[in-house]
C-alpha cells in the first residue's frame, strides 16, 4: 500500500493510530523508498486532504528517521560516504531527527518566525525542502504578490556541524552570482533549531520534469538551443567569478512560465580560484558535505579532485544530450562506470560535424581532452548565434506546468524589491538623506522642471516671415563648452529648444552667451533645471552618457514616486527605472550632501542588476530607504552598461571623488569597446523637507 493510500485508509477510520504508524514503519524498513518522493507525497496530500497537525508531524518524523542512505535511482543529490561529518546527539538514533525533545518538525500550516506561513510543498532537494509561503508582512503592505518560497534545511543536514554555515554560504553565493539565468536567494534565517532560505516564488517547472515526461524523445535543435544558451551562460558567468556549480543536473535547471531559464541551487558550489583570498575556505568547505549526483558528475568528482569548470562542462553536455535525444548519453550510468565499460555516446540527429565534435569532447571522461570551457562549448555548439529568446509558450508546449521556486532576477520581469521589505539603516545612509526629482525632457508623467524663459530677442527692423535657420551642430558644440551642465538641443519647426541641467549660479548667463553668436539661437526655448554646486562634479562625470542616452530611440530613465517629487521626512524613497533597447547592467547611486555616494543597485538590498531590453522596474517600494536629516538637494544617478562595471559589489557607501574616478575610467573603456550608444545615464535631483511637527 502506498503512502497516499495509507493516509486515505487512516482518514477513513479503517486504521488505528498505532496500526497506521506501524504500517508506515514497515513500508519504510522493507522497501527503503526515496525520502524526497515520500515528502512530496505527504505534503501534496496535506495540501488537499490534511491530516491533523500532530499526525502530520509524526509522519514527517518517521519518514526522516528512515532516510535512505543508498545512492538514489533519481537525480537526488547523494552524500558521498566517507566525506560527510556526523555528530552524535544524545537520545537521537543515527540519521534521525536532531530536534530537541518535544519540539515538533514544522510543515504545511506552520509559521516561521511569526511571519512566513508554509502553504504548499514545492519539492525536496539534496539540502532541503522547498515550500510556497505567505509573507504576512507583504500581505499587510498590500503587496500584489505576497508569496515567497522558503527552503527549509533537511533534518539530516541539521545534524551536521557545518549545515548552518552551508546554508548561509548558499545564500551569499546566490547573491554574489547575480545573473539573469541564475536564481537569487534573498536571505537566510532560523526559527529555533530550524534554518531556512527565503526566495521569490514563481510558477514553472524543473527541466527534469520535461526530460522525464512520458514519451519525451528530445527537442528539435532550434527549440533546445535557447535552453542550452541559458544554462551555459549561467555557468560561464559563475566560472568567471571563480565558482563551479559541482551539482549541475536537470533538476537544478528551472523553466519559468515566462519562458526564462534559471540555474538553481549553488548549495555545494566550490571556489576554484583565489582560494587564498576567500575567508570561507579556512572555516567551511562544501566538499565536506560530499554532494554529488552520479549520472552527471565527472570522473574527477568521484575521485575527490579539486573542482574545475570542466566538471560543469561534463554535466552540461549530459543535460544537453538528454535535451536533444530524450536519453542520457551513458544510460544514466555514472562516469566512472561508463568509463570502465568503455561506453561511447551516439551522435544525436541534427548536429553538424562541428557541433557533434564539441558535444562529444565535452562528454570526455578525461579533463585534459574535455572541451575546456562552457564558452567554448557554446561556441562549438553554435548556440549563441542561433538561439533566440524562448517564447512563453515553449514551456506549456512541452509539458504541463508545475509550481516551483526560483529567486527572480530582473530578467524574470518582476519589480525590484527586498523580500519582506525590511530596511537596514546601518547599510543605508539614505536614512539620513533626502529627495525631489526633476528630469528635463522626460517622458509623460515625469517630474515638472523649471522652465527658464529666454532673454527677449533684440529688436529687428527687418521684416521676415520665417526665423533664420539654426545650425544644430553649432548649437551642440557651444553647449558642450558650458561647465557644470548636461544639455541637449533639438529643432522643431525652425524653433530651437534646449533641455537639461545647468549650473544654478551663472549657468543661465553662460548659456545665453554661448547661444548669442549663433544665428537663430537667441530665441531658443530653455527648459533646464538648475544644478546645486555640490552636484556639478556628478553632472560633469555623466553628461556625455546622458547626451547619448537622449539621442537613443529607447532611453534609460529614472524617476521618483510621486511624480511631483516632493518628499518629506520619513517618506520612502521609491524610484522607477526603465532600461534602453539592449541587455544591460543597471547601477543606481545616491550622491549625498556629505560628499559620499550610496549604492542602491547593486547593494545589499538589490543585488541583481541585470535587465533585458526596454525593461521597467521599481525599487524602494517596500521602504528600503526613507527620507531623513539633513535636508537639502542631492542627486540620484542611473548608469546602464553592456557589461559589469566592477567584479564585486561595492561597499554600501564610499567617497564620491574616488568612485567617480573609478567609474569614469570604466565608462571610457566601455565606450571604446562597445560604442557610445551602449552606455547610458540619467539624473534626477532630489530635495527633501522636514516633516510637520
Amino acid at each position: 500500500m502506498s503512502l497516499a493510500q495509507l493516509i486515505q485508509t487512516f482518514q477513513s477510520g479503517a486504521l488505528s493510530h498505532d496500526a497506521f504508524f506501524s504500517e508506515i514503519d514497515r513500508v519504510l524498513a522493507t522497501d527503503r523508498v526515496n525520502v524526497a518522493r515520500l515528502r512530496e507525497v505527504l505534503d501534496r496530500t496535506q495540501t488537499t486532504h490534511p491530516l491533523p497537525d500532530a499526525v502530520y508531524t509524526e509522519v514527517l518524523q518517521h519518514i526522516e528517521r528512515f532516510h535512505d542512505s543508498a545512492a538514489p535511482a533519481s537525480d537526488e543529490t547523494r552524500i558521498q560516504e566517507g566525506t560527510a561529518q556526523t555528530v552524535a546527539h544524545p537520545g537521537v538514533p543515527p540519521g534521525g531527527d536532531a530536534l530537541a525533545d518535544g519540539e515538533r518538525v514544522k510543515g504545511i500550516g506552520d509559521t516561521l518566525n511569526g511571519r512566513f506561513v508554509l502553504e504548499e510543498c514545492l519539492g525536496v532537494g539534496g539540502m532541503g525542502t522547498v515550500y510556497k509561503a505567505l509573507d504576512l508582512r507583504k500581505l499587510e503592505a498590500s503587496d500584489r504578490k505576497p508569496h515567497i518560497a522558503i527552503k527549509v534545511l533537511n533534518v539530516q543536514f541539521r545534524g551536521k556541524p557545518t549545515s548552518l554555515i552551508a546554508l548561509q554560504r548558499e545564500a551569499r553565493k546566490a547573491q554574489t552570482l547575480a545573473h539573469r539565468n541564475i536564481v537569487t536567494v534573498y536571505d537566510f534565517d532560523r526559527d529555533g533549531p530550524l534554518v531556512y532560505l527565503t526566495m521569490e516564488y514563481l510558477s514553472g517547472k524543473p527541466l527534469s520534469k520535461v526530460l522525464r515526461a512520458p514519451g519525451f524523445a528530445g527537442l528539435p535543435l532550434d527549440a533546445a538551443l535557447p535552453i542550452v544558451a541559458g544554462m551555459g551562460q549561467a555557468l560561464a558567468y559563475a566560472h568567471e567569478r571563480g565558482f563551479v556549480h559541482c551539482d549541475f543536473k536537470p533538476a537544478n535547471v528551472f523553466l519559468t512560465d515566462g519562458g526564462e531559464v534559471k540555474v538553481i541551487d549553488f548549495g555545494i558550489a566550490r571556489v576554484f580560484q583565489r582560494r587564498d583570498e576567500d575567508p570561507d575556505v579556512t572555516v567551511f568547505d562544501p566538499a565536506t558535505l560530499g554532494g554529488i549526483t552520479p549520472a552527471y558528475a565527472s570522473p574527477e568528482m568521484f575521485e575527490h579532485r579539486e573542482p574545475d569548470p570542466r566538471d560543469d562542462v561534463y554535466a552540461l553536455a549530459c543535460v544537453t544530450y538528454e535535451l536533444l535525444t530524450g536519453r542520457h548519453p551513458f544510460n544514466r550510468l555514472s562516469a566512472t562506470q561508463a568509463r570502465s565499460e568503455n561506453l561511447r555516446a551516439e551522435r544525436p540527429p541534427g548536429l553538424d560535424r562541428t557541433q557533434w565534435r564539441t558535444l562529444n569532447a565535452a562528454l570526455s571522461f578525461d579533463r585534459a581532452t574535455r572541451t575546456p570551457s562552457v564558452q567554448a562549448f557554446l561556441e562549438g555548439m553554435r548556440v549563441l548565434e542561433r538561439a533566440s529568446p524562448m517564447p512563453s509558450a515553449r514551456v506549456a508546449a512541452i509539458g504541463a506546468c508545475a509550481a516551483a521556486v526560483v529567486a527572480v532576477a530582473w530578467y524574470g520581469y518582476q519589480a525590484l524589491s527586498r523580500p519582506g521589505g525590511e530596511r537596514h539603516p546601518e547599510a543605508s545612509p539614505l536614512a539620513q538623506s533626502s529627495a525631489t526629482a526633476g528630469n528635463p525632457g522626460g517622458a509623460a508623467g515625469s517630474a515638472p522642471v523649471a522652465s527658464v524663459q529666454p532673454a527677449p530677442a533684440a529688436p529687428n527692423n527687418a521684416v521676415s516671415s520665417t526665423p533664420p535657420a539654426v545650425s544644430l551642430p553649432s548649437v551642440l558644440t557651444a553647449l558642450a563648452g558650458i561647465p557644470c551642465s548636461a544639455l541637449d538641443a533639438s529643432v522643431r519647426d525652425r524653433a530651437l529648444q534646449v533641455r537639461g541641467y545647468l549650473d544654478g549660479g551663472a549657468g543661465i548667463a553662460k548659456l545665453r552667451a554661448a547661444l548669442g553668436g549663433i544665428p537663430g539661437a537667441q530665441t531658443a526655448s530653455l527648459d533646464v533645471q538648475p544644478v546645486e554646486s555640490q552636484n556639478c562634479e556628478v553632472v560633469n562625470a555623466f553628461a556625455p552618457y546622458w547626451k547619448s542616452n537622449r539621442a537613443a530611440a529607447h532611453r534609460a530613465s529614472i524617476r521618483t514616486k510621486p511624480p511631483d517629487a516632493t518628499l518629506t521626512e520619513d517618506n520612502p524613497l521609491v524610484i522607477d527605472i526603465t532600461t534602453p533597447a539592449f541587455n544591460s547592467y543597471v547601477y543606481v547611486d545616491y550622491y549625498v550632501l556629505n560628499g559620499s555616494v550610496v549604492h542602491l543597485v547593486p547593494s545589499s538590498h538589490e543585488r541583481d542588476n541585470q535587465a533585458p531590453p526596454d525593461y521597467a522596474a521599481t525599487i524602494g517600494s517596500m521602504g528600503d530607504w526613507v527620507i531623513g536629516r539633513p535636508f537639502g538637494t542631492e542627486m540620484v544617478v542611473l548608469v546602464v552598461t553592456p557589461a559589469p562595471l566592477f567584479d564585486t559589489v561595492r561597499p554600501p557607501s564610499e567617497p564620491r571623488a574616488a568612485y567617480l574616478a573609478a567609474v569614469g575610467q570604466r565608462l571610457k573603456q566601455f565606450e571604446a569597446t562597445y560604442g557610445a550608444d551602449r552606455v547610458a545615464a540619467d539624473f534626477m535631483q532630489i530635495t527633501t523637507h522636514a516633516g510637520h511637527p
